[in-house]
């Protein structure tokens, strides 16, 4: 049986989740099954209908679609532990190779998570399920479990000049 890894990417560059997408593809076309879940995401982006080319990808967003400025509603708390509680059995039943908790670092950094609750699920999960952990503000304790990090570093950005995000490249 193989041997599955914990990845982190963070920081505050663009490319987090296009990472994990890339990784997610490539997991597929090898013949793997990949658990995608966003956390705080609720809008209609792209990659949720990725699940019609390929049926053993399965993406369920656990957020508002919302931006949380300041302190997060109770529904928001709600939605991330019931998302995060669903994560933590697919991890546990080795029925996917990958799972992707998307922007989990930020809803850790907004109080929707406790770290120590991530940590359990990520400890407890099948040997073989390889982890993508995505989102600014990665906790130094994920930082620590983790046997990847990649920090996306921000030296130029078109959002600066006014420019939104656009169809098919950010969302």
């Amino acid at each position: 049986m193989k041997q599955g890894y914990i990845q982190v990417y963070t920081g505050d560059g663009k490319g987090k989740t296009t990472a994990a997408l890339g990784v997610s593809i490539r997991s597929l076309v090898a013949g793997h099954r990949v658990y995608f879940a966003q956390f705080i995401k609720g809008l209609q982006t792209g990659e949720l209908s990725l699940s019609e080319s390929f049926p053993a990808f399965t993406i369920v967003q656990y957020g508002k679609g919302r931006f949380i400025d300041g302190k997060p509603e109770e529904s928001d708390i709600i939605a991330a532990g019931k998302g995060l509680a669903v994560c933590a059995e697919v991890l546990r039943s080795g029925e996917y190779d990958l799972v992707v908790l998307d922007e989990v670092n930020v809803a850790l950094c907004y109080g929707l998570l406790e770290l120590s609750d991530v940590l359990i699920a990520l400890t407890g999960r099948a040997p073989h399920v390889d982890v993508i952990c995505t989102g600014r503000y990665a906790p130094a304790e994920l930082i620590e479990k983790a046997d990847l990090v990649t920090e996306m570093k921000k030296i130029k950005h078109y959002y600066a000049a006014g420019v939104r995000a656009r169809r098919g490249i950010e969302f």
